[in-house]
């Protein structure tokens, strides 16, 4: 059984990609990974959010603690600002060498993957260190929650296109870019990114979400894993946009068993991306995954993933009119409920 795919130029024994998390965090956990039959990897974000409120800690610290405005850094006295960029060294040091050693240790593609929430086009500096590194490809987690009551629609859509366009002067590297589905015009977006030059686009991404503890009236994260139903929406998307993108596509979020792994590629998916799943079962799950994937497709007479990559995505169906359907018709006709 043939199981090998092409994503982004890069050669995949299988369509498993296991996600940006803290499962891909460091070289062994990546070794690991690869040990278990993971197809590529993409490597735990670099966070600019965490970089800055690493500094901001610093700096609350420092004047608590009365501490003068400058620091000794290589012998010399610095401006307590200067802080900030040596923060941002550090981090991109340590980023660089896991990139190093992975790529010296494991022989499946390695993607870097730096967590957008900013319009921090410094950071697209970043990007060309990555590569330098030995990255395979770099993956763009990008989202700015429309919070911002200064900015408009638009002005966020454009920050889209303005980090794109510098990355991709910046890197020879392929690229994708995971994005949400919370664009007022998905369809059209999802078609208008994937032909501005990126390789791919991962639909979609998954977020924190504030909870409240009502007894310690403190925030807390919710629902920190994504449930099977959170299938449903890439799903839908993934069918409606197969064979209208200028890139590939990648499916994320709700795939926690081998089925919905062939639903997303009989959606059209050139790949998969999990992490929930893998929390909760461990590791060996990914075996799992793709005995199922190989089972099926033998009691199919499928021999290889583009034998029916895409059978089931809306441009192939005979009633496409199911993938845009919204409201509920008669899904609970003939059903009593108790009065």
């Amino acid at each position: 059984m043939d199981l090998s795919v092409q994503y982004m130029g890069l050669e995949l024994a299988n369509p498993l990609i296991i996600g940006s998390s803290g499962l891909t965090g460091s070289v062994k956990k990546v070794k690991e990974l690869e040990e278990k039959g993971a197809g590529a990897i993409v490597l735990k974000s670099i966070f600019e959010e965490e970089i800055a409120f690493e500094y901001t800690d610093f700096v609350k610290k420092e004047s608590k603690r009365g501490a003068p405005k400058f620091f000794e850094y290589e012998g010399r006295m610095n401006p307590i600002d200067f802080y900030d960029y040596k923060i941002r060294e550090d981090n991109l040091n340590r980023y660089t060498r896991l990139i190093e050693d992975c790529k010296k240790n494991v022989s499946i593609p390695v993607m870097a993957s730096i967590n957008c929430c900013h319009n921090s086009i410094e950071w697209v500096s970043y990007a060309k260190q990555l590569e330098q590194a030995g990255a395979d490809a770099l993956e763009l987690n990008m989202f700015f929650l429309p919070s911002n009551f200064e900015r408009t629609g638009q002005d966020t859509r454009t920050i889209y296109f303005q980090i794109i366009e510098k990355v991709l002067q910046t890197v020879s590297i392929p690229v994708s870019l995971k994005i949400s589905p919370y664009f007022t015009d998905l369809g059209p977006m999802i078609q208008i990114l994937s032909k501005t030059g990126i390789k791919g686009l991962v639909l979609f991404n998954r977020f924190f979400s504030p909870d409240f503890d009502i007894d310690k009236f403190e925030v807390k994260p919710s629902f920190t894993f994504s449930s099977p139903s959170d299938l449903a929406l890439s799903l839908r998307w993934m069918s409606i946009m197969s064979g209208r993108t200028g890139c590939n596509l990648a499916a994320s979020t709700g795939i926690h068993d081998s089925k919905a792994l062939i639903k997303h590629l009989l959606a059209g998916a050139d790949a998969v991306q999990v992490v929930s799943c893998l929390y909760q079962n461990g590791t060996e799950y990914i075996k799992a995954l793709l005995e199922g994937l190989e089972v099926w497709m033998h009691n199919k007479g499928f021999k290889q993933i583009s034998d029916f990559r895409g059978k089931m995505s809306r441009s192939k169906s005979k009633d496409p009119s199911l993938y845009e359907r919204t409201q509920f018709m008669k899904y609970f006709g003939g059903i009593k409920f108790d009065e």
